[in-house]
């Protein structure tokens, strides 16, 4: 990475730290962009060239998540099969307590539930999800699966998905700390995985 990118990725981080923490302090709906760029001693111009969205300054690892599941599936093992490799890459971000399933503590968690614009904003971030994932599904799946198959694969996988992300939040919120987090999830993960493989079994799409 060239000097000139790097200052821009600087900028571009304490613009959303900034931004952050004027969203936990004040609430985000309470929070101007005329705020954020005076606390990171920008202009607002630079604040909206960085961040096209309001709720990207919150979300801002939304690329990463969106394509997450995705890539998982493309850049999965030969003859390693996407439930699999999805059940691997989860376990490894379960266990490194990251934010892209949900880790985000207590005050992060508490201001995205109390903010209808960001809540909302996640439910399409996680639409996107699953329409990464069946693009991806759909490129892996034979010529013979249904056309359906991988989108109905990539609805059910996405829902326990979302179900996991949700979970974590609701511990993060009553209090349990990240190890106690881990602890409930490994469990917890290993029965849903075990109802999603019965689901998907033998399916087109889900077993190449």
């Amino acid at each position: 990475m060239g000097l000139r990118e790097s200052k821009k990725q600087e900028t571009r981080q304490l613009i959303s730290d900034c931004a952050t923490r004027l969203f936990i302090e004040q609430g985000f709906e309470q929070t101007t962009i005329a705020e954020i760029a005076a606390a990171a001693r920008v202009a607002k111009k630079t604040v909206t060239n960085y961040f096209a969205r309001k709720e990207d300054l919150a979300l801002d690892r939304h690329e990463a998540f969106t394509e997450g599941l995705a890539r998982t599936v493309a850049e999965r093992g030969p003859g390693e099969e996407p439930l699999t490799a999805l059940g691997r890459t989860f376990r490894a971000a379960l266990l490194q307590h990251s934010p892209v399933v949900g880790f985000t503590g207590p005050a992060f968690a508490r201001m995205v539930a109390d903010s209808p614009t960001l809540t909302a904003r996640l439910r399409e971030l996680h639409d996107q999800r699953e329409e990464a994932l069946a693009a991806a599904l759909a490129a892996a799946a034979p010529d013979h699966a249904p056309a359906i198959a991988p989108r109905a694969a990539a609805a059910l996988i996405a829902a326990a998905d979302r179900l996991l992300f949700r979970r974590i939040q609701e511990l993060t919120l009553a209090g349990h700390t990240d190890d106690q987090i881990e602890a409930t999830l490994l469990q917890e993960t290993d029965h849903l995985r075990a109802m999603l493989g019965a689901a998907l079994e033998a399916g087109p799409v889900t077993r190449l």
